[in-house]
Order: structure tokens, then sequence, then C-alpha cells
């Protein structure tokens, strides 16, 4: 199928604007690679040191034509995403023997759960837990005794973090490996009606705390599509996952055979092999444009407009919000899952899945398939559906129609012919909306405001019957150079319930939304933030403002003279406690969320 022209002209764009970039990220991998594989030339107390550990392979380590591949895991016990990886390294390295290679720890790294923090002071670190990542990343690998990597992380800043690390070892052949989503429990869309029956007072925090056990019961990721299940489904467009292994759940025989296929696989790739396929290499500008149409495909988190530029970045290319909107005017909405849906992602999984929606846009000339992956087969291979036949890993082709069409459709009856986001612009600066959840009546918002400095006092506000009108809730002071923007998940519920009651509401925001926000229109990562000078610390209570996705347009309805001579208001003190302090450095030199909301990208030039 011949690829669809802006899809052509978007990618063209992205190309033009990254070649600076991504050409002097291609002579540092080139050089990397020259000088990078150092087991040969390093002395022999340094790999003394690096071989002690591993008694069992300690005779295996020190040929040097045996590929050594380096493990970097988010393992721990308290995230049930990242507690799956518990045994993975130690199956890993089984596996790795029978590839004729060896595999070793090289690091872990920090792996924080929004779901704990929301709504509390730990949440201000969290998106700077992703430069964090990356930095334990390229400790990680900085030893240079290892020819290729095998990432395991799943969630929200985790996935973006190991691969700003890993891309600036982009010499190296790396794979994704996730672990599954739970098995489903409560539905979402039940624990969302108890969180607004709860926000109202109609029931207790004892109810509330048994249907939050019963939606996040077991090991697994969450079962709503949010950041980290969108996580999952652009490393299958990006081709860094073995096909079709985003979704399988923990536990299970198909899980397994995937992840023992990617050790597999890695072997295959590597340094001295036929088939040298470093990550440098997969990420390219096509493989970037692929990931934000399967993104917006799929109504998938707004996390990533912060998220994608950032990791894209870190392999010199650039790409910016207007390359999205254009993209979601020309790629169809596909699925319907949960919180644009009734469906969990297990559900989306057994309609067809990330596979079927891939299979589809391929077929309609929607995404590039010419890309190099870690598949050999390239991108047509994540197309098709993984399953395990007479005990061994096979992929099959999907039926023509999707198993269940409330949940996942073809490019011929797509639920919408646009995707999820628009960019919304004005004299507020520039702002980011996700429509795929929100009824067509309420893309236009046009009410007065009502200012906050923080979520704590909209959800008072709200308990008080302040905010029980037609109301634009501006929160400001949420960028990265503020607090470090953390998500405002916690105000999904109170917002729902004043829309539910028949108000025309929206936020307007420098912060961040929860990949789980939906119903309401929300203008989020407004750049410039307020800290600095941007125009939303202008706005007094009262403004009339103006969020209108049809027209991209935020726009505050004030005189214009006015306007120009109204003062900033003064910005809150940093905030100390919970470790925040700590994070001054990153808050201070984070850049714009455009361009990632990244402090250590910003610092390297890239």
């Amino acid at each position: 199928m011949t690829l669809h022209s802006e899809i052509a002209a978007v990618t063209d764009r992205v190309i033009a604007r990254s070649k600076a970039g991504r050409a002097a990220y291609l002579d540092l991998i080139r050089r990397e690679r020259e000088s990078g594989a150092d087991r040969p030339r390093l002395g022999c107390a340094n790999l003394a040191h690096a071989y002690a550990g591993t008694d069992e392979q300690r005779d295996l380590l020190t040929p040097a034509n045996r590929m050594n591949i380096g493990i970097v895991t988010s393992y721990n016990d308290m995230l049930s995403a990242h507690a799956v990886y518990y045994r993975y390294p130690e199956q890993m390295k089984v596996w790795a023997l029978e590839a004729g290679a060896t595999a070793q720890v090289a690091g872990g790294v920090p792996a924080m759960c929004d779901g704990v923090t929301q709504g509390y002071q730990g949440m201000e670190l969290s998106l700077f837990s992703r430069d964090t990542i990356a930095l334990s990343t390229g400790i990680a690998l900085s030893h240079r005794v290892f020819e290729g990597a095998a990432l395991l992380g799943i969630c929200d800043k985790i996935v973006p973090g190991l691969l700003i690390g890993a891309l600036r070892f982009g010499h190296l052949p790396m794979v994704m490996i996730p672990g599954g989503p739970m098995r489903s429990g409560l539905p979402n869309k039940e624990k969302a009606a108890v969180r607004e029956r709860y926000a109202e007072g109609k029931v207790g925090r004892d109810e509330l705390l048994a249907a939050e056990i019963a939606a996040y019961h077991s090991k697994g990721t969450c079962t709503f599509y949010g950041t980290a299940n969108s996580n999952q489904m652009m490393m299958e467009a990006m081709g860094l996952h073995m096909p079709g292994a985003a979704f399988a759940n923990p536990g299970t025989k198909l899980r397994q055979e995937l992840t023992r296929a990617a050790v597999h696989r890695l072997a295959e790739i590597g340094w001295n092999g036929n088939d040298y396929r470093p990550i440098g290499h997969v990420v390219d500008e096509k493989a970037i444009v692929n990931a934000a149409i399967v993104l917006l495909a799929t109504g998938g988190s707004t996390n990533h407009l912060i998220h994608v530029p950032a990791f894209a970045r870190a392999a010199g290319i650039l790409i910016d919000w207007d390359d999205f909107d254009r993209l979601s005017r020309t790629v169809p909405l596909l699925t319907r899952v949960y919180p644009n849906g009734s469906a969990d992602v297990n559900g989306f999984e057994d309609a067809g899945g990330p596979s079927f929606v891939i299979r589809e846009l391929l077929r309609g000339g929607l995404m590039h398939g010419d890309t190099v992956t870690v598949a050999k087969d390239g991108m047509a291979a994540y197309g098709r559906k993984p399953d395990i036949a007479d005990e061994a890993l096979v992929w099959h082709d999907h039926p023509e129609k999707s198993g269940d069409e409330t949940i996942v459709r073809t490019i011929d009856a797509p639920f919408s012919p646009e995707g999820g986001f628009r960019i919304l612009k004005g004299n507020l600066g520039r702002a980011c909306i996700k429509v795929s959840a929100v009824e067509r009546d309420r893309w236009t918002i046009e009410a007065p405001c009502r200012v906050f400095a923080d979520q704590a006092e909209v959800q008072e506000a709200f308990k008080a019957g302040e905010l029980d009108r037609d109301i634009v809730v501006v929160v400001r002071f949420q960028g990265p150079k503020a607090n470090g923007m953390p998500e405002l998940h916690k105000l999904t519920p109170p917002l729902g319930v004043l829309q539910n009651r028949g108000f025309r509401v929206a936020l307007v925001t420098d912060g961040r939304m929860s990949g789980a926000s939906g119903k309401v229109p929300c203008a989020i990562h407004l750049s410039p933030e307020a800290l600095g000078g941007g125009p939303i610390g202008k706005l007094r209570d009262g403004d009339i403002v103006r969020v209108c996705a049809e027209e991209g347009v935020l726009q505050a309805l004030v005189d214009p003279a006015e306007w120009a001579e109204r003062e900033q208001c003064e910005a809150p003190p940093p905030a100390i406690g919970t470790g925040r302090e700590l994070f001054a450095m990153m808050r201070h030199h984070a850049s714009e969320a455009e361009m990632g909301g990244s402090a250590m990208l910003a610092e390297a030039g890239l």
C-alpha cells in the first residue's frame, strides 16, 4: 500500500528539521561502534572485576567472541507492573546460554508508581524520575563489557527513561522486554463510578478502598489504557519488542516464550553476527512517526506528548506538537479502550490488540512499513499475533474482521476519521487536548475561570460547592520548572461530577493530566509555563476563557490593551520535603513541555 501523502509529508518535515542532530547522532554511534565493545581491549584487572560476581559463568564470559547481554531491570515488588521481573534475570541467563551468549544484570533503575503518588508530594518527583532512569541506564551500560542489552520496564516514565539512556549507547542492539498486564478485575468504568460517588460523599473510604483493590489486584500493569499500556503500543510500532509481546499476561506460557524469544533474537542481532541491528538505527525518524501514529490511532495517553519528543531527541530527532496535530487529522481512531471506552487492555488484546491495529494501519498506508525492527521480517511481523501451538511459539495472521467491533475496528469503519489529539494556540500559549473520549458538543467550552495554585485547592472548592456552575478551572505553577509537572489525576472525579451535573466544564493547566483522563476537556502542558512569565500567570478569577478543540484555540477573552498591561501573579515558594529539594537543579534547567520537559536533555544540547 502506498504511504498516505500527509504521513509522508509529516515524516519529511521531521527528517528535515532533524538533519543536523540526526547526522551528529549517527556519527556518535559510529564512533562508539568502533571503540565501544571493549572487552578485548580492557585490562585484565578491569575484566576480573566485571566477572568476579558471576562464578557460574566466568569461564563462558572470558572468550571475547561470545556476546554478553547487559540486563537493565526496573524490578521492585512495590510496583505491580515491575514485580513480575523478579526471576527474569536468572531465566534470561539460561536462555542466553541456549543462544550461545551470556547475560549479566548490568544495573537497576528506579520505578516509581504514579498510582501510589497521585495527589501527594511524591508526584512532584515523577517526571524527573524519567531523567533519573535515563541516567541510571547510562551508568549500567557504561562499563563497556556488553555487546547488547535487554531493557526490562513497562510503566509511565520507566520506558521513556530506559529508551533515552539506551539511545545514548545506540551502537548496541537492544530489545525492550515487557511483563504484561494483570488479568481483569473490577471493570474500570465501575471503579470510576465509585470514585465519583466518593467525591460526592455518597460512599465512604472503606467502599472506595475495596473498589480500588478489586481493580488493582495482582502483578502486572494496570488494565486501563493509560501511559503504561500506551508505552507498550508504541514499542510495538517502533519494532523494539518481539512482535505481539505487549499484552500477554504475566505467568503464562506465552509470556515466558516471548521473553525467551527476545533473548534469542538479541543474540542473533548482536555485535559479530550477520544481522547486526543497533538500537540507534532501529529508532529513526520513521519509527518515531510510527510511535505517534499508533498513539493517536488508539487514543493513547497525553503524557506521550512530552515523552515522545524527549526520547526522539536522544536519537537526534525533533518532533513537535504540530506534527502530532497534523497526524491526528489524518489517522483514524481504531480503538475504544478505557478511558475512551468500556473495555480494558485484556479485552483489547482478545479483540485483536496492537497487532490488529498495526495490520490495519499498514494496510491503509497509514504507517511506515519499511522500518528496521528487532524482528527479522520487519514491521509486517508486528501485524501478526503470537500464540503457543504444540508447545512452540508461533505467529499467525489475523482474521479479516475484528474480534469485537465495539473495541477495535478496521480502517474501513473507524470510530472516528481522526485521532484523539489537537493542539490549542492563543494568547495563553500552546497546549494539548485529548478529545478521543470527549463528546463533540463539549469540544468548545467558554466560561468564567477560577484560578488555583494546586489541585488540593480545587478539591476544597469543589467540596464547598463553589464550582457548581459553568467554569474553566485553571491550575497553574504546575510546569516542569515550578514543581516538576505532576499529574493532576485527582481532579478527574470532581470535574467529572460537575460535568455529570450538567455544567460546561474544562481544565486549563501548565501541568499534566493522567493517561487515564477522559471525558472532561483538558487543555494541558500549557507552554510557556507560569513560572518564568507564561501568560497563564496573568489570568484572574472571572476572566472568560475559551477552550476550542474544533478551532484549535485557547484564549483569554480579555481586552488586548488590558491584557498587555497585566502583571504576572507571584509564584509560590519552592516546596521542600519528600526529597523534592534534591531535584531543584532539574527543575531549574528543565525545558518546556513540548521539548520533553527534561533538564538532562536540555543541558546536553539535545
